[in-house]
């Protein structure tokens, strides 16, 4: 299985697995998405965004290294567009993906049905 996992904040392989009931991720091909999001309003109006790079960084690989000690084959992480459906076709032009698993809040958009409307993917929402 090649799953998508686009998260804000780190999880662990127990959530991944919780959002996927009855799925194995022994094996699985793991790209962990974590947008870069500017926390502050100042800092995204000056494009201060140095900060939610580093964070969104350092969360993409603790959720990786957790799917790594629980058996998800190969696991890799990197740092997406603040915007979530920009940064899940951005990861999807080169990781095609079987499922995607969001845990992101979205409170302005159903996430969920653009991301499978857009991309023709299964798509788990984990409200946050």
């Amino acid at each position: 299985m090649r799953l998508l996992v686009l998260a804000t904040d780190p999880v662990d392989a127990a959530a991944v697995r919780e959002a996927l009931p009855g799925e194995d991720l022994e094996g699985a091909e793991v790209l962990v998405v974590s947008p870069a999001v500017n926390e502050s309003r100042v800092a995204f109006l000056v494009s201060d965004s140095d900060e939610a790079i580093a964070d969104a960084d350092a969360a993409g690989r603790e959720s990786a290294e957790a799917l790594d000690e629980e058996g998800a084959g190969r696991t890799r992480t990197t740092t997406g567009d603040s915007e979530p459906l920009v940064a899940l076709q951005d990861a999807l032009a080169t990781f095609p993906a079987d499922r995607i698993v969001l845990f992101v809040a979205d409170d302005e958009h159903d996430l969920k049905a653009a991301a499978e409307e857009r991309f023709d993917v299964p798509v788990t929402d984990v409200s946050r």
